[in-house]
């Protein structure tokens, strides 16, 4: 499909630079294609009343690494600031991370994390550049490993925000919490499954007092499920892969609830796409540990998932071919055209929607 057919325009004044508070105070779009009152406005802590008893909400608990670091580079007597991202750990002392200004860095290169220039603050974190790629990709050696070396970067990383709100503002110390589900648990993603921001303690309480039953599943979020499509066809893009798991429990369960009729809600694209990677032609969940790259755009015959609770996304973006696979891209576009004219909050710290299928998308 050609990409231009996801494209939308959004006033800059509607991408939220932080979260509501509390969580559960965001709003929420219900979406339900075929019926006569497709869209409805309603508040998180609304939902449990728009799921039925015997229903899941199936959860990422990833934990976002403070992944976004500042250093200075060392090259003999000569130095540089450098800002790097971490996007991939290769093993317990490597990353592949990206890095700014990319001109600046070679092979060789030694880098001192949480130093300033200016001030000259000494800390125990630095890193050879080990090899250089294209668009400022590196691969750093770091001198620690394992948990020294995760210690290190959570003491002196900030949270990896995406860069529309990095380009607005500068991360803080609330970001490492409203940038965090309260139930995030296995370390690992460098962007977080921002659906889940939306629920608190009270709500999640709340749910299974009614008989709504939270799971979970990993996927460690990489900084590439929310740029743009650059290519001009769908068919022409590639997705980076990202490790995801599923217990044999959590299938078990999940199964039990779809062969008694019940839904099964995905929290997030990220718990969608991996509840779609390990499903089989026949609908049924298998445990499933390994990369998946699943591409989801409109024609996509959904096998397992029945309802999803997602943000609003960038235009162009993989996560809105998904929605409209997921919806219907008509469908979609009236109710991103409605959540704009009501003045939702886009993106990971804005409002949320609850879609349902179509049998049309």
């Amino acid at each position: 499909m050609r990409t231009d057919l996801f494209d939308f325009d959004l006033p800059d004044g509607l991408i939220a630079l932080r979260p509501v508070h509390p969580r559960d105070a965001a709003r929420l779009l219900l979406v339900r294609p075929g019926e006569p009152d497709v869209l409805a406005d309603k508040v998180m802590a609304d939902l449990p009343l728009l799921l039925e008893p015997g229903d899941a909400l199936v959860f990422n608990d990833t934990r976002v690494i403070p992944a976004a670091l500042r250093g200075v580079r060392t090259r003999g007597y000569a130095t540089a600031q450098i800002s790097a991202t971490l996007i991939e750990k290769i093993d317990d002392q490597c990353w592949r991370a990206l890095a700014k200004p990319g001109k600046r860095l070679e092979q060789g290169d030694r880098i001192r994390f949480g130093e300033d220039e200016d001030r000259g603050r000494q800390v125990g974190l630095e890193a050879t550049v080990e090899a250089k790629g294209p668009d400022g990709e590196v691969t750093l050696a770091f001198d620690l490993s394992g948990k020294a070396l995760q210690d290190a970067i959570d003491a002196h990383g900030s949270m990896p925000l995406p860069p529309y709100i990095a380009a607005r503002r500068a991360p803080d110390e609330q970001d490492r919490t409203d940038y965090q589900t309260t139930f995030a648990r296995k370390v690992g993603a460098v962007a977080a499954p921002t659906a889940g921001l939306h629920f608190t303690p009270k709500l999640i309480q709340t749910l299974d007092e009614l008989g709504i039953m939270a799971l979970f599943v990993t996927l460690h979020v990489g900084p590439g499920t929310f740029l743009p499509v650059r290519a001009e066809d769908t068919a022409d893009h590639r997705m980076h892969a990202e490790y995801g798991e599923v217990s044999n429990e959590t299938a078990l369960a999940l199964n039990a609830i779809k062969s008694r009729g019940n839904k099964v809600v995905a929290v997030g694209t990220t718990s969608l796409r991996l509840l779609e990677s390990a499903s089989d032609e026949f609908g049924t969940l298998k445990p499933f540990r390994g990369e998946t790259d699943i591409f989801i755009t409109p024609g996509h015959r959904f096998q397992f998932v029945d309802r999803l609770l997602t943000n609003f996304h960038l235009p162009r973006s993989t996560l809105f071919m998904l929605v409209a696979a997921f919806s219907g891209l008509q469908t979609m576009k009236e109710a991103y055209a409605h959540a704009i004219d009501e003045r939702y909050q886009f993106y990971s710290y804005g409002d949320a929607c609850l879609l349902s299928q179509t049998d049309l998308a």
